[in-house]
């Protein structure tokens, strides 16, 4: 992490912070409608008056990562630069690089408590995915139906794209994709009602990687089908596949899912061998 938080304790006892860095990515921040910040940061005790917990610091490996409320009126933050997303100023949502100086915070700006950073993040990952996959199933069930509709529409070679075997394959192949996508958000859902979101750890890290991939894959044929219209913004569908494939960088690459999912699944299987032993 690139800010850091620190703390500094008064000869009254009253506790002070001040917060210093920079965020690369900051999602949210170009948006005119954004009062606040949720700042995640390491934690620095580097302090004369906190001595004691610089030394535990050093002997812990976790519980550095601290979240604090920031307005976004406040004077030490700045809006470097706008960030773009495939060339695409992503309005007004908006992402920026933004910097941190000498932001000064007292004990009312920290959430939870010092030290409880990722587990706050982790409390909202698992539904929040979720809500990811939904979206994610609700756009390109949209593009699907404007594909279907396309194909009734336009013709090529004196038939309706819908006659040719290239189409109806791209057709079959793209529902297939729908209702594996949804079916699996569901079983994730159903876990995390039943299980809590910690139970649901591996389904929730499955639907991540593969909710993405399945509804890419249905977009980009509706693009294909649209031809070069499906890349103009005539149509919603490049826009779609750009949110798609961000989507699998968001909340965690792949590759991070995909070993989370398989530490899970070795440990299953463990458990079973040592159970017949």
């Amino acid at each position: 992490l690139e800010t850091k938080l620190t703390k500094i304790v008064g000869s009254d006892g009253r506790v002070r912070y001040v917060l210093n860095g920079k965020k690369w990515w900051s999602t949210g921040a170009m948006d005119p409608r954004c009062k606040v910040a949720l700042v995640v940061c390491k934690m620095d005790y580097s302090h004369p008056s906190c001595a004691a917990e610089q030394r535990n610091a050093k002997q812990q490996q976790r519980g550095h990562q601290t979240i604090v409320i920031v307005p976004m009126s406040h004077p030490g933050i700045k809006c470097v630069r706008a960030l773009t997303v495939f060339g695409s100023d992503d309005a007004p949502h908006g992402h920026a690089e933004v910097s941190l100086n000498n932001i000064e915070l007292d004990e009312t700006a920290v959430i939870l408590g010092e030290g409880r950073g990722f587990e706050i993040a982790q409390s909202r990952l698992g539904p929040g995915r979720i809500h990811h996959c939904m979206r994610a199933i609700g756009l390109a069930a949209r593009c699907y139906e404007l594909m279907l509709e396309r194909t009734m529409q336009r013709q090529t070679f004196g038939k309706f794209l819908h006659e040719h075997g290239s189409c109806r394959e791209m057709i079959a192949d793209s529902r297939s994709d729908l209702e594996a996508a949804r079916l699996l958000t569901l079983a994730c859902a159903d876990d995390i009602d039943q299980l809590g979101a910690k139970g649901a750890r591996d389904k929730i890290a499955m639907i991540k990687v593969a909710v993405p991939e399945y509804t890419s894959r249905v977009v980009d044929r509706a693009v294909q089908i649209f031809g070069g219209a499906g890349v103009s913004s005539d149509f919603p569908l490049a826009r779609a596949l750009v949110g798609l494939r961000t989507l699998r960088i968001a909340d965690g690459p792949d590759a991070v899912h995909k070993v989370t999912l398989a530490k899970l699944e070795l440990r299953k299987a463990k458990k079973r061998m040592q159970s017949k032993i």
